[in-house]
């Protein structure tokens, strides 16, 4: 194993559009959602362990998260665990864990993970992460994983594909980046065969990845430039607590890789999806005979197609007449939502929120 090659693992989001199950005390990457006894953060830590030592792997969360994260890994040491004071999106989570891993190994190279993904093809995913790091070891290079659209989904980025890397079969240039396109342009980007959906997975070397913070987002990098010898040591918990809520809240797609002119995209079929939302959810889960999904609970239907049921504690469900419906009690809270308007979900929280207080979300 490599001992120079991390993994970051981004732990700290609410998954808002899993509500009423996702909750800010304990959002989904925290939750086993296919019964096999292991949270999605659980799990994307044992898919890249083969890959990267446990001594290697940094998580980055909020600090609410702290116990949690204890409790469900606690072969992870506590000095890789970085507490995040602040919500502050993807860039400043990542360009302080480049800092971190800097200061323990300056010759680092680093794949960046969400926590709640679902990856079935683990050999193949092992071997393309394997690819991507000879790859960004290679140079000053910037990569990202493409899949292979399913169909014009309209909830993921896209990734346009350009000219191949020379001696990299399957690795190219970026041409473009496309932030969630509606419909119409969803189709014709399925149509070109030259789009693949941004699986939000990254690698590169700590040196390249500061180099393009400092060169695309430089007001973060300066901010983020700590005095000598204050990353990977006592002083780090305190300097971020004193800098980190003055960081611009913007992901790494917009803060660095729509404008880096060294961004490669490496086309994988790994069985991926984001677990995004209920509907994600839904397609990677056994259905039955009139393609609905039960989730951990006991259901009786009548004449109810296409829907998803998800219920916590020992309830039991009666349901007639639903078609494409989801219907999820957990807690203090109960939605009953058609599939197709699940992108109302986060809204629906806020409104929640607003109306009923936080106890509720």
């Amino acid at each position: 194993m490599n001992t120079h090659r991390y993994c970051v693992i981004m732990c700290g989001g609410v998954g808002s559009r899993f509500w009423p199950f996702s909750r800010n005390d304990r959002p989904k990457q925290f939750l086993d959602f296919f019964g096999t006894g292991k949270s999605l953060l659980q799990l994307t830590v044992e898919r890249i362990s083969p890959i990267v030592g446990a001594d290697n792997i940094i998580l980055v969360t909020n600090r609410q998260y702290a116990d949690i994260i204890r409790e469900q890994l606690p072969q992870v040491k506590p000095s890789n665990i970085l507490l995040e004071p602040a919500r502050r999106n993807t860039a400043p989570c990542i360009c302080w864990a480049a800092h971190h891993i800097q200061a323990l190994d300056p010759e680092a190279s680093i794949v960046t993970l969400p926590s709640d993904h679902l990856v079935l093809r683990e050999t193949e995913f092992h071997k393309k992460i394997e690819e991507g790091f000879r790859f960004v070891e290679s140079g000053d290079r910037l990569l990202t994983l493409g899949i292979q659209p399913t169909g014009p989904n309209t909830g993921y980025g896209y990734i346009q594909q350009g000219v191949e890397a020379k001696d990299w079969a399957g690795i190219r240039k970026v041409k473009s980046f496309t932030e969630k396109p509606n419909l119409e342009v969803a189709k014709l980007f399925l149509d070109s065969g030259e789009f693949f959906w941004n699986a939000g997975i990254f690698l590169w070397s700590v040196t390249a990845i500061l180099k393009a913070f400092a060169q695309y987002a430089p007001d973060m990098a300066q901010l983020f430039d700590a005095p000598e010898g204050v990353y990977a040591s006592d002083e780090e918990p305190k300097f971020i607590d004193r800098i980190f809520t003055l960081a611009t809240s913007i992901s790494i797609d917009y803060a660095i890789m729509e404008k880096a002119d060294n961004v490669y995209v490496e086309t994988v079929d790994i069985g991926w999806s984001d677990l995004g939302t209920w509907n994600a959810l839904y397609e990677a889960s056994p259905r039955n005979q009139d393609r609905n999904v039960t989730q951990g609970c006991k259901v009786l239907t009548s004449g109810c197609e296409g829907s998803m049921f998800a219920v916590s504690g020992d309830k039991i469900i009666v349901a007639a007449g639903l078609k494409d419906y989801i219907v999820a009690d957990n807690g203090n809270a109960l939605l009953i939502c058609p599939l197709a308007d699940e992108q109302k979900i986060r809204q629906i929280v806020n409104e929640v929120k607003d109306r009923f207080g936080e106890k509720y979300v």
